[in-house]
């Protein structure tokens, strides 16, 4: 049973920094394309960074520069790491997942996945 649980959100001024993991169980990171997601009231959910099963990865344009999607096979876990946060970064955060071939390439579009977390809340003041 493919599982997928976000921890590391919280609340942080404008500037600052958070990192935010995504446990997977039921299947092997590595061989899955994942994703961060995120939502703000109100809003679509909008993708965030993609990583593919190469390890191929693709900022949305609004994050890049700023965050970075990576995992760690060896604990099956996805990480998101934030910095210089932005009042608009706040919403709650998803992770995403999907199994995918080395062919897949990096997807970052909510129907292209089939596995999701509950989310992770992440506030950023001014």
């Amino acid at each position: 049973q493919v599982q997928l649980a976000e921890t590391g959100g919280g609340s942080v001024q404008t500037g600052g920094s958070l990192r935010l993991s995504c446990a997977a169980s039921g299947f092997t990171v590595s061989m899955y394309s994942m994703a961060w997601f995120r939502q703000a009231p109100g809003k679509e959910r909008e993708g965030v960074a993609g990583i593919n099963a190469l390890g191929v990865t693709r900022n949305a344009d609004s994050v890049k520069g700023r965050f970075t999607i990576s995992r760690a096979n060896a604990e099956n876990t996805l990480y998101l790491r934030m910095n210089n946060l932005k009042p608009e970064d706040t919403g709650t955060y998803y992770c995403a997942a999907r199994p995918s071939s080395y062919l897949d390439s990096v997807f970052l579009s909510t129907r292209d996945f089939d596995y999701w977390g509950q989310g992770t809340q992440v506030t950023v003041s001014s």
